[in-house]
């Protein structure tokens, strides 16, 4: 009892470690407040405490793991795999790119070392268990495509997110524009309205781009460029005819703003549809497992009096 209970545990132990590998704790924003304040006092004085062990554990292991996704992202510069798919999904959700790879190198090697460690957890509790070695690689190879499964995932919602709030800029811009405000002044002014994380990446945008002296409409269409997002491209585009060749483009914005919701409505009826049609054959199913479960006694007694 106690070496099953002991081989529970280890087993236990392991799956954690396996799921703060794939999964690490994001720091909350007290402790990012409090590191930056931390950070400003040590710049002022040359001098401060020394971080809590705890801190100091955490951040080395952000620095071997950034080390390592560093040292990758160089290996695959060098081969020309420049993945601009992979970079616009970790820039549209807020991920670095060699915390990335890290995790893709360090999930399988979890994994393959997870299936033996776990294997003698099991002899020593007496039970046998024999794992092939094609079971390993496949379970390390599932592992290697879990981060990218996981960031398509996150991408696609958030791109559709970022695409409907594109939508409503459009029309504030049109807006502003017909009031009779000029063209920076009415994209400024349209991103100041909602406090969605689009709205405010489309606003810290807008304000680099001032800083930085680039035209608000170039930085917009870096911004689609960074991220995958063909609207702000459209944007972009669009409002530079305004610049260059004075076109009247508020009804243009408009159009595309209404072309946005309509093709944004027209993929949640398909979505509703397709969740119907999933729904249809589970109640279908069930209905044939039921009837099967009804006439499988009186099968069997034909059959056996046969």
């Amino acid at each position: 009892m106690t070496q099953a209970m002991l081989a529970g545990a280890v087993c236990g132990l392991g799956i954690l470690v396996l799921l703060r590998a794939l999964f690490p704790p994001r720091p909350g924003l007290r402790s990012r407040i409090a590191r930056y304040d931390d950070l400003v006092k040590q710049t002022a004085s040359q001098r401060g405490a020394a971080p809590k062990a705890v801190d100091a554990s955490a951040g080395r292991a952000s620095r071997y793991r950034t080390s390592l996704g560093e040292s990758v992202a160089v290996f695959c510069d060098r081969r020309g795999w420049q993945m601009r798919s992979t970079r616009a999904d970790l820039a549209l959700v807020g991920r670095e790119y060699e915390t990335y790879l890290a995790t893709k190198v360090l999930a399988p090697v979890i994994a393959l070392i997870f299936i033996p460690l776990l294997v003698a957890v099991a002899a020593f509790a007496g039970i046998s268990v024999n794992v092939p070695l094609w079971a390993g690689l496949a379970f390390a190879v599932l592992f290697f495509f879990y981060p990218d499964l996981q960031l398509k995932q996150e991408a696609a919602k958030a791109r559709e997110d970022f695409r409907h709030v594109v939508g409503a800029f459009l029309d504030l811009v049109a807006m502003n524009l017909a009031g009779g405000r000029g063209v920076p002044e009415a994209l400024m002014s349209a991103s100041q309205i909602g406090d969605s994380w689009p709205m405010r990446r489309i606003r810290d945008t807008l304000a680099s781009a001032r800083i930085s002296g680039m035209t608000p409409w170039q930085a917009l269409g870096a911004l689609g460029d960074e991220i995958n997002i063909v609207e702000l491209g459209d944007l972009a585009a669009a409002l530079t005819l305004v610049a260059d060749d004075g076109a009247k483009v508020r009804q243009s914005l408009a159009a595309r703003a209404g072309s946005m919701r309509s093709r944004e409505i027209s993929e949640i009826e398909g979505r509703a549809g397709q969740n119907s049609q999933t729904m249809l054959i589970a109640q279908l199913s069930f209905c044939l497992g039921f009837l099967i479960f009804l006439i499988y006694p009186s099968l069997m007694q034909v059959l056996n009096t046969a």
